[in-house]
C-alpha cells in the first residue's frame, strides 16, 4: 500500500489526506505513428522513493518529460499532489534532473548561477535573489558536496559534477517531488553513495522520488517500490517482489529463465 501524507513535505505544503505525491493515470504518448507509452498507470506516495526500471528506449525519459509538462500526452492524466502539471510547475513542486543536461558549457555561467535557477519561481519578475534564496543555494550545494565549486564555470565541471549541480538545483527549488532520470551516470562509487544519501534524507523529510536507474543492486536500499516499464507497466510493487529474474527478463527482452526440472 502506498504511504500517504499526514505531514508537510519539503516544500512546506500540507498534502490532503489520501492524495498521492505523483499519480499517472492511463497516460499514452505518441510520436506520430510510434507509441512511446501506452496506458501507463503508476503512483508514488508522499515520503516514498520509487524506482523506474527499463531498457534504453522503453519510455522512461518520455514518462519524465510528460510528468513535467515537456511532452504532451495523447491520453491520460498526470496529477502532482492533487494538482495538474501546469499548476504544479508554477508552484515549483516538481524538481527534474534529466539524463543529459542541456547547459551550454561555453556560456559563462557559474555553478551557483545554475543552482539559483531553481529559485526563479520564488523571485518574482525581477529575478532578484534575496537572502533566503542565497541560503537555499548554499545549503543545496553543501548537500551534494559542491560548496567549494560554487564560483566555478559550469563548463569546467565533469559530467558527474554537472549531474550533482542539477540535483542541487532541484533541492534549492524546495520541490516536493523529485524526478531523476539516470542520476548516477558518470558518478564514481563515493559520489553515488553521497547522492543516494541525499535522496534518502529527502524522502525521510516527507519528499517523494521517482528515479530511473540501471543499478539494480542498489535499488532495494534506495527505493521501497519499483516499476518495470517497457512502453507499458510490466510490473509494479515492493522492490524485492518486482525485481525477479522472470520480470527482469521480460523487461529487458531476454529469455525467461527456466524453473524446476532436470539440469
Amino acid at each position: 500500500m502506498l504511504r500517504r501524507a499526514l505531514r508537510p513535505g519539503p516544500s512546506g505544503d500540507r498534502t490532503p489526506v489520501g492524495v498521492a505525491a505523483l499519480q499517472v493515470a492511463g497516460v499514452t504518448v505518441r510520436y506520430r505513428e510510434v507509441v512511446a507509452l501506452e496506458d501507463v498507470h503508476l503512483e508514488v506516495g508522499v515520503g516514498e522513493a520509487c524506482g523506474l526500471v527499463g531498457m534504453n528506449g522503453s519510455g522512461k525519459s518520455t514518462l519524465f518529460r510528460t510528468v513535467v509538462g515537456l511532452q504532451r500526452a495523447a491520453a491520460g492524466e498526470v496529477r502532482v499532489l492533487g494538482r495538474g502539471v501546469d499548476r504544479a510547475r508554477a508552484e515549483g513542486l516538481i524538481g527534474y534532473v534529466p539524463q543529459q543536461d542541456e547547459i551550454d558549457r561555453d556560456f559563462p555561467v557559474s555553478v551557483r548561477d545554475v543552482v539559483l535557477m531553481g529559485r526563479y519561481h520564488r523571485m518574482g519578475p525581477t529575478r532578484a535573489p534575496r537572502a533566503g534564496d542565497d541560503r537555499a543555494v548554499a545549503a543545496a550545494l553543501d548537500r551534494v558536496g559542491l560548496a567549494d565549486l560554487a564560483g566555478r564555470r559550469i563548463g569546467r565541471l565533469s559530467g558527474g559534477q554537472r549531474q550533482r549541480v542539477l540535483l542541487a538545483r532541484a533541492l534549492a527549488q524546495d520541490a516536493a517531488v523529485l524526478l531523476l532520470d539516470e542520476p548516477f551516470t558518470g558518478l564514481d562509487v563515493t559520489s553515488q553513495a553521497s547522492v543516494e544519501g541525499v535522496l534518502r534524507e529527502f524522502v525521510a523529510a516527507g519528499g517523494s522520488v521517482l528515479v530511473s536507474t540501471h543499478d539494480l543492486a542498489s535499488l532495494p536500499q534506495l527505493c521501497s517500490r519499483s516499476v518495470l516499464l517497457h512502453r507499458r507497466v510490466l510490473a509494479s510493487g515492493p522492490t524485492a517482489q518486482v525485481l525477479t529474474p522472470e520480470n527482469l527478463a521480460r523487461t529487458f527482452g531476454l529469455d525467461v529463465p527456466a524453473t524446476g526440472g532436470a539440469p
